[in-house]
């Protein structure tokens, strides 16, 4: 599928029941953009082993600590809205054996994302929920 706000294409993944109310909607599985790390939601099921390094090395190699980190990009335009669930999304990451800080650290370096967010400046906001 294509990402309806650039065109790019995404990683579908499904929505781990643990994490099933951080998602806006009642959606059993969403994608997330290549290129500008839009969430969407999904129209085909998707694959068992979603490949997020299609989007940039920056993602966990750990599947529990990829999904958490995917759902948390999805959620960061709105961080006051998702305080809690970006919250206990960080620390799932951080449970999966990654630092979310310095993932995204390297996500906003990738040359090839260009989103709409301020990685950097989030990074920073997001440091001081933790």
């Amino acid at each position: 599928m294509d990402c309806l706000t650039c065109g790019a294409d995404t990683v579908a993944f499904a929505i781990p029941d643990r994490f099933e109310n951080h998602v806006p909607g009642a959606e059993s599985a969403v994608t997330l953009c290549t290129h500008c790390l839009s969430m969407e939601p999904a129209k085909n099921p998707p694959p068992d082993d979603p490949d997020f390094d299609r989007i940039s090395d920056a993602f966990p190699t750990n599947p529990d600590g990829a999904v958490a980190f995917a759902l948390l990009l999805g959620l960061l335009d709105n961080l006051a809205l998702y305080r809690e669930e970006i919250t206990e999304l960080l620390e799932a990451v951080e449970r999966a054996g990654t630092d979310p800080l310095l993932a995204l650290d390297r996500l906003a370096a990738d040359p090839d994302i260009e989103t709409e967010l301020d990685l950097s400046g989030r990074r920073r906001q997001l440091e001081q929920l933790l």
